[in-house]
């Protein structure tokens, strides 16, 4: 059951990226060039977003489980460990650079863009890396 809400859940979002013109790079680009002609639609996609998100968000806190029943843990908001700052960071400058972050990305494969393909590939290669570079510090 819970793969199929997440299935639902995924193409929803899916094609809520695809209406909303977010896997569109320029448009993303255009959001971040305050300086010039600035587009604000990613902001009312995010702030819908938050709308949709806060009741679940809530109700999680308060219970400690998702709507499924998951166990979840919410980090501490007093200390921000610096993988985090550093990942954040990262994630900011390839969203700037590229106009793509990871969802609209992955939605953006079916376009066939070569650019695109190379993009999910390169972060593929990225998590993988993470990931093995975690194991090896978790070793020591």
């Amino acid at each position: 059951m819970q793969a199929i809400l997440g299935l639902i859940a995924g193409l929803t979002f899916g094609v809520g990226l695809v209406i909303s013109g977010m896997t569109n790079p320029d448009r993303i680009l255009a959001f971040l060039d305050v300086a010039g002609v600035w587009n604000p639609s990613l902001a009312l996609v995010m702030l819908s977003a938050i709308a949709v998100s806060a009741p679940a968000f809530a109700y999680a806190r308060r219970t400690g489980r998702s709507l499924l029943g998951v166990e979840i843990s919410f980090p501490n908001r007093t200390h921000f460990p610096p993988r985090l700052l550093v990942g954040a960071g990262l994630f900011g400058i390839g969203w700037g650079l590229s106009g793509f972050c990871p969802g609209p990305a992955v939605v953006s494969l079916a376009y066939g863009d070569t650019r695109i393909v190379l993009f999910v590939l390169m972060l593929a290669i990225g998590w993988l890396a993470a990931d093995w570079l975690q194991n090896r510090l978790d070793a020591r």
